[in-house]
């Protein structure tokens, strides 16, 4: 069976009348979701589950988690494999979600390194078959959810995105709001209190179905050496349901700033608030710090949080200049990780072929730009190729080894012979040749633009000529 035969096949294999086709009975007019009433207020929505496993909401659902693929669960059922387990259990499973007995697996722990810090951030990975129904959950409860979200709420929203958060904090900046309230929540993720969560889909949702299945979701144990440990409180980042979740949940600090009149970004549970002073951003840090603490159950995290200028903070990897009108730039802490990461992919590639370790390089290089493509502060990216460059010469020259190999290396690359044999036998160590005037002479910037390497300055102009 063709990939395209499994994407639309799987959610048909239910043959009653009321659940087959486009238009399945079970999700008619009576069944649509409409959150919206006449007054513009909110009313809870009943018979969401029927528009859960509707065919063509699981299908898309189906697409999205395949198109995302991802590690296999706690069962082992890969997302090449999930096609034909669902083509046998996807009866009894969509039996067991209308009648709400439906019980997920436990999550699979994994333990990621946190940007900039030693401690690890963990990751709780679904079975790709609860990966499918959470989708399908969150492809329902947005348009239910979104539209009462605040215009200054990013994060993990439609048509919203963290580039659209940046350019609205250097806003504020320049408007003369010009000290930043930088809160950190410690653990956010796994400290989510489950009650007042559920509290707050209750007031939208009227299917206990649904609210019953979210909190088997958040309860489900997370499987670590071979045992499943309960879970009490948090929904870990993993599944495709913890993103909407989680702005449910900080929903009442975003109408809390608004209903103060405070100018903020909330990208998830990274929250930013500015203000014309250094004494208002203190009393704005303590009101919210008890505010958090007291209604919402969060922790904030003192030691990361602070009341300082924008500059002296990043804030989505970027940080801005003290100008009056300030100019993006790089957080110097994000031009570490890259270095970091480089560092990593250079000391995998000893030994392997130069152009595939510049390809693998150039792949980040693209995205990481991508991302950074706001940034109005060049400098770094000039010094950033620069220094990819002076890497790659390390490797070239540690690859030829002996002075012999290193002598015919540069010969061939145009040095005349004596000049050669003497770079060659200097006694230096890789670093020093790497920036010494034979090893730049050899294997010039046209050397590696020949190679394929990306040129972060060139690529920056690019892209925003482009947007």
């Amino acid at each position: 069976m063709t990939y395209g035969d499994a994407e639309d096949r799987f959610a048909r294999t239910d043959s009653s009348p009321e659940g087959s086709g486009r238009n399945p009975q079970e999700y008619g007019a009576e069944h649509q979701v409409s959150p919206v009433n006449e007054d513009n207020s909110f009313a809870k929505v009943q018979s969401l589950m029927e528009a859960v496993v509707e065919h063509d909401n699981i299908q898309a659902a189906y697409k999205r988690v395949v198109k995302n693929r991802g590690a296999a669960g706690v069962d082992n059922i890969s997302v090449e494999a999930v096609f034909d387990y669902l083509r046998e259990h996807w009866r009894r499973i969509k039996e067991e979600l209308l009648t709400g007995t439906y019980v997920p697996l436990a999550v699979r722990r994994v333990d990621i390194p946190k940007p900039g810090s030693k401690e690890k951030r963990m990751l709780g990975i679904p079975t790709v078959v609860d990966r499918i129904i959470q989708q399908a959950l969150s492809q329902v409860l947005t348009p239910i959810f979104d539209p009462s979200f605040s215009e200054s709420s990013y994060g993990f929203r439609p048509g919203r995105s963290a580039h659209d958060a940046v350019k609205q904090a250097r806003s504020f900046v320049a408007e003369g709001k010009r000290w930043v309230v930088d809160i950190d929540l410690s653990k956010f993720f796994d400290r989510v209190n489950h009650d007042i969560l559920m509290s707050r889909l209750a007031r939208r949702i009227g299917d206990k179905r649904v609210l019953g299945l979210i909190r088997r979701y958040l309860q489900a144990g997370i499987m670590e050496n071979g045992l499943v440990n309960p879970r009490t409180e948090g929904t870990p980042q993993g599944g495709p349901l913890s993103p909407l979740l989680s702005n449910i949940m900080l929903d009442d600090l975003d109408k809390e700033l608004e209903r103060r009149g405070h100018s903020f970004c909330r990208y998830a549970d990274d929250c930013n608030v500015y203000v014309q002073s250094k004494a208002s951003g203190e009393r704005v840090m303590r009101s919210l710090c008890a505010f958090l603490t007291g209604k919402l159950k969060l922790v904030v995290n003192e030691a990361k949080s602070a009341v300082a200028r924008p500059w002296d903070r990043k804030f989505l990897g970027y940080s801005m200049t003290f100008h009056k009108a300030p100019r993006l730039k790089v957080a110097n802490a994000s031009v570490d990780r890259l270095r970091g990461k480089l560092r990593d992919m250079l000391r995998r590639g000893r030994g392997r072929n130069l152009k595939e370790v510049i390809g693998e390089m150039s792949s980040l290089l693209r995205g990481w730009m991508n991302f950074f493509s706001l940034a109005q502060v060049k400098g770094i990216f000039d010094d950033l190729d620069g220094w990819i460059r002076r890497k790659l010469r390390v490797v070239i020259w540690r690859q030829a080894k002996r002075p012999y190999r290193r002598a015919k290396m540069l010969m061939r690359q145009g040095l005349d012979e004596k000049r050669a044999w003497t770079s060659a036998r200097n006694g230096r160590g890789p670093w020093w040749n790497s920036g010494a005037s034979h090893m730049n002479e050899a294997f010039p910037k046209s050397f590696f633009d020949y190679m394929g390497l990306v040129s972060l300055q060139q690529l920056r102009l690019r892209l925003q000529r482009t947007s």
